[in-house]
């Protein structure tokens, strides 16, 4: 098998995956996973996928992440990761469609109008 890779988003964060044969090592910016995030929710995050389809110790995950803070990173790693396994397998698409694991969360901040103070926040109003 050769290596598959995808890109998953989150916010502002991008996950680069490259997936390969092997014992199961998730290598993240060339650090270990529990390295690279020490929560362990964060860990089972990334994991799902991979977990869900019994693969865990079957591929090898490297990864490349840029921009955002941990949460936004783990959630497009899982993306990336969801969309990696489809390409080597399309019949768990189903499957990992059906977690919502392949959705990409379109949520982002919401940007600060002018003549308010934030986003959606107004100036106190004063009658007088």
């Amino acid at each position: 098998m050769e290596v598959i890779n995808a890109i998953g988003r989150r916010k502002s964060a991008v996950a680069r995956v490259y997936l390969s044969e092997g014992t199961g090592k998730i290598t993240i910016n060339k650090r270990d996973l529990k390295e690279f995030f020490p929560s362990a929710i964060l860990q089972y995050v990334v994991k799902q996928p991979l977990e869900l389809l019994e693969v865990a110790e079957k591929y090898d995950i490297k990864a490349n992440l840029d921009g955002g803070g941990y949460t936004g990173q783990s959630q497009a790693l899982r993306l990336a990761i969801a969309r990696a396994l489809v390409k080597v397998n399309a019949e768990d698409k189903k499957n990992l469609k059906d977690h919502g694991f392949l959705t990409r969360d379109s949520r982002a901040v919401e940007r600060k109008k002018p003549g308010q103070p934030k986003a959606r926040r107004r100036f106190q109003f004063s009658k007088r």
